[in-house]
Parts: C-alpha cells; sequence; structure tokens
C-alpha cells in the first residue's frame, strides 16, 4: 500500500497537479464566483512559480549542492549504484536505452576503472504494475558490462523498489561480505535522502553525486543583471515545470520518510 501511494498522492501535490485540482474545484463551485476566481488565481500562480527558472534552479541548488565530488575521491570496498538512468530493451529499442539519469552508470563505471574499489553493487528494480520491465538492476549491469566493467566485479540486488528498500536490502548483501565503507552514486538531488537511508544503515558512506542539473555556471549566469535574459527566465516552460516537481519529489520524500522513522 505505502509503494502505491507513494506513487499516487505526489504527483497531486506538485505544482501541475495541484493546480489540475484548483481548477477543478473552481468549475464545480459555479454559483462562488468570488472562490472560483481565487481557485483559478492559485492554479495560474503556482503553474507560474513551478514553471520559473528561478524556483527550479534555486529549489535544485539546495539539493545539488549539499554533496559536491570529493576531490580526489577516497577508496572504499564497494560502489552502490541506486537505480535509475536506464530503459528497458523493449522492442523495438535495439538494446537496453539510457536516459537523463544514465550519468550514474557511466560515473559508476568511470570509478570503478579509477581503481576506487573492487567491485559495483548495482540496486533497485521497477515496480511490475506501473512500468513495462522491472529488471532496472539488471539493466544497469548490462550497461556497465557496456562500459568495460567485468562481470566478477557486478553484483545485483534487484528487490527494492524505493531508496529505502536500495539501504536496506544492500546492508543485507554487504554485510554478509563485512563491507561497511561505500561510494554512494546516484543523482545529486537525490543524494541528500540517500545519504541520509545508508547512514541510517550502518554504513560509511562517500557520496558521489553526479547527474547535476546546476552547474556553477548555470548558477553565475541565473544571477547576472541581465535584463532581457531575466525577462525570458520569467516566463514559465515545461522543462523548468518537470524539475520544480524532480527537486519537490526529494523534499517531499524527506518529509514522508522522517514521517516513518527511516531517516
Amino acid at each position: 500500500m505505502f509503494i502505491f501511494l507513494s506513487k499516487f498522492i505526489p504527483p497531486l501535490v506538485y505544482p501541475l497537479g495541484l493546480a489540475c485540482i484548483l481548477i477543478g474545484v473552481g468549475l464545480l463551485a459555479e454559483r462562488k464566483l468570488y472562490l472560483r476566481r481565487t481557485l483559478f488565481v492559485a492554479a495560474l500562480m503556482l503553474l507560474w512559480l513551478g514553471g520559473n527558472r528561478w524556483v527550479a534552479m534555486s529549489l535544485g541548488r539546495s539539493l545539488e549542492w549539499r554533496y559536491l565530488p570529493p576531490n580526489p575521491m577516497p577508496s572504499a570496498e564497494v560502489i552502490v549504484l541506486l537505480g535509475g538512468g536506464t530503459e528497458p530493451g523493449l522492442y523495438p529499442r535495439p538494446m537496453v536505452g539510457l536516459n537523463a539519469a544514465a550519468d550514474r552508470e557511466l560515473y559508476a563505471a568511470w570509478l570503478y576503472h579509477q581503481g576506487k574499489a573492487p567491485y559495483i553493487l548495482v540496486s533497485g528494480r521497477e515496480i511490475s504494475w506501473l512500468f513495462a520491465s522491472d529488471q532496472g538492476a539488471g539493466d544497469m549491469a548490462s550497461v556497465l558490462a557496456m562500459l568495460g566493467v567485468p562481470p566478477e566485479a557486478i553484483w545485483i540486488e534487484n528487490e527494492s523498489l524505493n531508496t529505502y528498500e536500495n539501504a536496506l536490502f544492500c546492508r543485507k548483501i554487504l554485510e554478509e561480505k563485512g563491507f561497511h565503507r561505500i561510494i554512494l552514486v546516484t543523482s545529486a538531488a537525490h543524494m541528500p535522502r540517500s545519504v541520509a537511508l545508508f547512514q541510517k544503515q550502518g554504513f560509511e558512506v562517500i557520496p558521489a553525486p553526479t547527474d547535476f542539473t546546476i552547474t556553477q555556471a548555470d548558477w553565475q549566469r541565473l544571477v547576472e543583471p541581465n535584463l532581457p535574459a531575466q525577462l525570458i527566465r520569467l516566463i514559465p516552460s515545461a522543462e523548468n515545470l518537470y524539475a520544480t516537481s524532480i527537486f519537490l519529489k526529494e523534499y517531499l520524500g524527506m518529509f514522508i520518510y522522517r514521517l516513518r522513522g527511516w531517516l
């Protein structure tokens, strides 16, 4: 039930979903003109704020810059790679595909080839009733193999359906091997929640964030005093609305996980 609610409720509180609810209620309030106008204005403001580049980038920076890649990267006993970055090799795809989070696989393979850890543990699978395939970890292992990581260096945890289960099931595997010091690879926005969960399971965590959406150059460009550019950035866009929703998902996830005692 928790998995269902975690997928069903969040879209309803993201800007787009909440705006749709406000518009729907407003349409029903035919005889209450003031309430109707208020709801429509609130929906419009939600979409404008959620699609605003300033809002999207500020939220992203507040998450992604909490953990920056250490230089130099320390060594560990194993690299833990959290699910994401791949699309199943279903027809008509000729092979496993990559998506916007594929930096995770690339970075994990690069760290392995740099000798930072002798093994990569890939963790996570898709929800079978929601997606066409549940072979998340298996697909990630295939990509790592294509990137030159030998099969004997890849371990697979293919049961976890969320980040809490990633940490819980990885602990069960790594405790048997006596491993406690890990390099954790995931998207930068996802790293704050992930680090807290793995530390809660007793791991010594070296954060290795990747898949950054906000670079230092992006932020400097955002705050520069360029009036034409700033006016354009105030215009809402689907790209910014999507980014805002992704970042709000992380904050909502941290809130819910704390309520459940997982953080």
